[in-house]
């Protein structure tokens, strides 16, 4: 992993995570204006919508810039391609962040949301000196519990009809690592 402050991206082996650009925008549309996407994760509308891509995307050059949120493209290395989005939020008060991340259901199955977990990771715990990087996920979704174990994750807790999608409860489980570095 190597992070380049002065453009905001982190290169891994096959994958750069940039900042998103307003030119994303119709391909981040394409991407999340889809069912199995939404029904996998806490915030996504769905129908997505160009105006939802717009006004999200409007918000990360602000938010990273305040050390709020770190909001990346997940993006093919050799041809640009969009592949989906991996967050980390900073909680500084505690010293740790949340990530959270969705993929393009074309491109599942490919390691890619893996590779981009264990980037921000790395980002959190070496170029942001966090103690501890969490993550939750709908127990429904077991294919997001395989990327946090594959990145060193433990399963810390699981929250019982923690959440309402759709008009049904979900489950929340709840993974982290501590940062070993320190």
């Amino acid at each position: 992993m190597i992070f380049d402050k002065q453009n905001k991206a982190i290169t891994t082996e096959r994958l750069v995570l940039r900042l998103f650009q307003k030119s994303d925008a119709e391909e981040v549309t394409r991407l999340c204006n889809n069912y199995n996407i939404y029904k996998n994760t806490l915030y996504l509308p769905f129908p997505y919508t160009i105006n939802d891509a717009l006004s999200w995307i409007d918000t990360h050059l602000d938010n990273f810039d305040n050390n709020k949120l770190y909001e990346f493209a997940i993006t093919d290395k050799k041809n640009g391609t969009l592949l989906g989005a991996i967050a980390l939020s900073n909680k500084q008060q505690f010293d740790h962040g949340e990530i959270a991340y969705w993929v393009g259901e074309e491109f599942w199955g490919n390691g890619y949301a893996t590779e981009a977990a264990q980037a921000i990771i790395k980002f959190a715990f070496e170029e942001k000196k966090y103690h501890k990087v969490f993550a939750r996920y709908f127990n429904s979704n077991p294919a997001s519990g395989r990327v946090l174990q594959k990145i060193g994750m433990k399963q810390e807790g699981l929250m019982i009809d923690h959440v309402k999608k759709e008009d049904n409860y979900e489950d929340l489980v709840y993974y982290g690592v501590i940062n070993q570095l320190k």
